[in-house]
C-alpha cells in the first residue's frame, strides 16, 4: 500500500509486523529461531523488509546465543536500534541459505501463497501400503526396511514433508512388516 504525503513512503506487511520509513521500514525487525544445538540464531533487517521471492539477505545475523532474549539484545547492539520481533521462519530461511539449502521448503511456499485461512493442499495418498512405501507386494523385511528409511526421510515434517504423509508411511511399514513376518498358510 502506498501512502502519499510530503514524501512517498511504502508500507509493507512482514507477516504480522508493520514496516515503513524512507528506506522501506518503520520498524527494524529481528527474527530469532532455535537451532538444532539448542542455541538461538538471529537475523535482523533494518534497511528494508525481508522478502520471499527473491529472498532478501538480512543486514546482520549471528548464532550461538543461550537465550532468545540474549539473541535479541545482541541483534539490537549490532543494529544500534530497538528491533521488533518477526516470525522465526525468516531466520530459519537465512540459516538454510548459509547451509547451502533453499530458503523455504515447498510446503512453506505453498502455505505463504495460499489465501489466509486455507491450508496448503495435502498430497494425494496412495491406495495401498505397498504403494505408500514404493515396493512390490510380497517384499521381504529387508526391502521394506530400506524403502521405509527412504520414504521416512522424504516425508518427515522436519525435512519439509507433511505429518499426514509421514504417519501413512509409518503405518504402511508396520502393516507390511507384520504381514511379512506372519507365517503363510499352505494351500490345500
Amino acid at each position: 500500500m502506498i501512502r502519499l504525503g510530503t514524501e512517498r513512503t511504502i508500507i509493507r506487511r512482514v507477516r504480522g509486523t508493520r514496516a515503513a520509513d524512507s528506506t522501506g521500514l518503520t520498524t527494524a525487525v529481528c527474527s530469532i529461531v532455535a537451532t538444532r544445538r539448542r542455541r538461538y540464531f538471529w537475523a535482523a533487517w533494518w534497511t528494508g523488509p525481508p522478502g520471499i521471492k527473491p529472498f532478501r539477505k538480512p543486514d546482520a545475523s549471528n548464532g550461538g546465543a543461550a537465550t532468545e532474549q540474549e539473541a535479541l539484545l545482541e541483534a539490537e547492539a549490532v543494529a544500534r536500534r530497538q528491533l521488533s520481533t518477526a516470525p522465526p521462519y525468516w531466520a530459519r530461511a537465512w540459516n538454510r541459505i548459509l547451509r547451502g539449502e533453499p530458503p523455504f521448503t515447498a510446503r512453506e511456499l505453498a502455505a505463504a501463497s495460499a489465501p489466509k485461512g486455507e491450508r496448503a493442499p495435502r498430497p494425494v495418498s496412495p491406495e495401498s501400503a505397498s504403494n505408500v512405501l514404493g515396493v512390490q507386494s510380497g517384499a521381504n523385511v529387508d526391502e521394506l526396511r530400506k524403502a521405509y528409511r527412504k520414504r521416512a526421510l522424504e516425508t518427515h515434517p522436519d525435512r519439509g514433508g507433511h505429518a499426514e504423509a509421514f504417519l501413512a508411511v509409518q503405518r504402511s511399514y508396520e502393516r507390511l512388516v507384520a504381514r511379512a513376518k506372519k507365517p503363510r498358510r499352505k494351500a490345500r
